[in-house]
C-alpha cells in the first residue's frame, strides 16, 4: 500500500485513521501503545511520531510506503 503525503508529515495514528486500518484514534492509540506497529523495521511506540517521505509502517499484515 502507498500513502501520498500531503504535507511535511502525518502523526501515525492519524496515518492508521486515515487509511482506515482502524475505526477510532482511541483503537490506533491503543494499538501502538501495544507495540503492534513497526516504522522502518523498528517498534514504534509514539502515538504521535511524525512520519515523513521514505518511512515503511507495518500493521500486521499491511506494508505502507509513504512517498
Amino acid at each position: 500500500m502507498n500513502y501520498k503525503l500531503k504535507d511535511e508529515y502525518i502523526e501515525l495514528y492519524k496515518l492508521l485513521k486515515v487509511l482506515d486500518l482502524v475505526d477510532s484514534g482511541a483503537e490506533a492509540k491503543l494499538i501502538i501503545a501495544n507495540g503492534h506497529v513497526r516504522r522502518n523495521g523498528e517498534v514504534e511506540l509514539r502515538k504521535r511520531a511524525k512520519i515523513q517521505v521514505g518511512d515503511i509502517i507495518e500493521i500486521a499484515d499491511v506494508v505502507i510506503e509513504i512517498s
